[in-house]
């Protein structure tokens, strides 16, 4: 009797491009979909950035322009207004959406994005959390955080550990979860449900650059991104008057920048938000670079060298042959 592992897996493919802010994944992406439709297979980019799906701050975000997308169809960028309190389980259900819309059609999906919360949500599925009363949420979310992190540490001793003790969102968060249903976040975490990764044939890509190459080309972007319109976005929003805990007024660039136009340093100028900007955006690379390289199965294969032109069609060669072979 044959294995079951001689069997072809008749899974429908998903391609997956993940990887740290400026790692050159929107690029691979289309190379990729490009190099697929020459080989007769239609393709769809999907995002999977937290960031770009607010139709508000598409050059803060970096959401890939018109150029860039190069004809590519592109789903899920810049489709949520910036008042919407937008989070990854909404995300997820969208995603699994497009997937199953991708394939409906005849076309290979290929996601592409650095929200580690988002691909692990979709793929892993959601931890079943009860819906929290407003009146556990609004209390604690009007802690200080310093507080919040003080209570947390007493009810979620595992969540305490591993937030970041400013990190006021997933603080609030994670309180409000064991103060609500008096069971830990780790715990709910453990029986997620709702994952797509056993119903999909998944060729996953990471990448990986030089830690020193991928902080220079954050700071040029970020430079480019205040020469290029990210102030008036950010001008825009605050002149909207959004909560400040909304997920688009968190996104890097439009707290440094909102701070400066609300004359918190305007003596020292807008240099001083793109520095703390560039700082920001930098710690989040790495943020992004440890979960990449860590959270994820060790079998994805991950790209840790700067890659040239060259090297980059080899790689998409390599991704469309997994994609289109039998």
């Amino acid at each position: 009797m044959e294995s079951l592992s001689s069997f072809a897996d008749t899974r429908p493919r998903v391609a997956l491009i993940a990887g740290p802010t400026a790692s050159g994944k929107s690029g691979l992406a289309v190379a990729l979909a490009h190099s697929l439709n020459a080989a007769g297979r239609d393709a769809i980019v999907i995002n999977a950035d937290a960031s770009q799906v607010y139709a508000d701050i598409p050059i803060i975000s970096a959401r890939p322009n018109a150029k860039e997308m190069a004809g590519i169809p592109h789903r899920l960028f810049g489709h949520v207004d910036g008042a919407d309190d937008y989070n990854a389980a909404r995300w997820a259900a969208e995603a699994r959406a497009e997937i199953a819309a991708a394939h409906d059609a005849g076309a290979l999906p290929i996601l592409v994005g650095g929200s580690g919360m988002h691909i692990a949500t979709l793929l892993s599925g959601i931890a079943p959390i009860p819906e929290i009363a407003d009146d556990i949420r609004a209390a604690i979310r009007a802690l200080p955080v310093a507080e919040a992190y003080r209570q947390l540490q007493r009810a979620d001793r595992h969540a305490a550990d591993r937030l970041n003790p400013p990190d006021k969102t997933r603080i609030a968060r994670a309180l409000e979860v064991v103060t609500a249903t008096g069971t830990p976040m780790h715990i709910w975490q453990q029986r997620r449900e709702g994952g797509i990764i056993g119903q999909i044939d998944l060729v996953p890509q990471i990448l990986l650059p030089p830690r020193g190459e991928l902080r220079d080309r954050c700071d040029a972007r970020l430079e480019a991104m205040f020469a290029g319109g990210a102030i008036e976005e950010a001008q825009a929003l605050l002149e909207r008057r959004l909560s400040p805990d909304l997920p688009v007024m968190r996104a890097i660039g439009v707290p440094e920048i909102t701070r400066w136009l609300s004359g918190e340093f305007a003596l020292e100028g807008i240099g001083v938000a793109l520095e703390l900007a560039q700082r920001a955006t930098r710690q989040y690379a790495k943020r992004q670079y440890t979960w990449f390289r860590n959270q994820f199965p060790e079998t994805w294969p991950r790209a840790y060298e700067s890659l040239n032109h060259v090297e980059i069609d080899n790689l998409v060669i390599k991704l469309r042959d997994m994609l289109l072979t039998a």
